[in-house]
């Protein structure tokens, strides 16, 4: 196995272990104590990613504060609305960043993706737009979870719906990526 897909599959890891963490208490146990254990994780893999990596990443650091403060405030005020919340801020903030800066002629995007493919100008834009987009239907989508369903099935949701939504999001837009990719001449 080659140290890139070591450091890919230790970043997934370090990114999906709170989230388990906080499923598998939520199934044995209450939202407040998956919340705390979820706290707690987020803040160990963040520790953890940066004695391995000597840096911490941006997007698991707004991630872990955004966690630290709904979280925080899910088990003072013992109300898991805030928790729930979490992920619509989250997303709505990204949307907000990647459609903001595509408006104003920042691509953030390819900070994310810039070390996997160069795409052209028009490719990095319309990515960004379909990014940002899906970022707010995210938001939309956590939202009416949420809001219209059991905590159960938001948990459920949050786990086992967003992670394949993303994975088949980003499949999906393999063909614009092939499209406008600079490198190899195509046939």
């Amino acid at each position: 196995m080659s140290q890139t897909t070591q450091k890919q599959l230790r970043r997934l890891a370090l990114d999906l272990g709170p989230l388990i963490l906080f499923f598998a208490t939520f199934k044995f146990s209450n939202i407040y104590v998956a919340t705390g254990i979820f706290m707690a994780a987020v803040l160990v893999a963040l520790a953890v990613g940066y004695w391995l990596e000597r840096k911490i990443s941006p997007m698991p650091a707004f991630t872990a504060v955004l966690v630290l403060v709904f979280g925080g405030l899910t088990l003072y005020l013992q109300n898991d609305t805030f928790i729930k919340m979490k992920p619509t801020v989250l997303y709505a903030f990204f949307g907000v960043l990647l459609l903001g800066g595509l408006a104003v002629n920042r691509l953030f995007i390819k900070y994310v993706f810039g070390q996997a493919f160069e795409l052209t100008e028009v490719g990095w834009r319309k990515l960004t737009l379909r990014w940002g987009l899906f970022a707010f239907a995210l938001a939309i989508a956590n939202e009416i979870i949420w809001r219209h369903f059991s905590t159960d099935v938001w948990v459920d949701f949050k786990v086992w719906g967003i992670y394949p939504l993303f994975f088949l999001f980003a499949l999906a837009q393999t063909p614009l990526i092939l499209k406008h990719e600079i490198g190899e001449k195509k046939d």
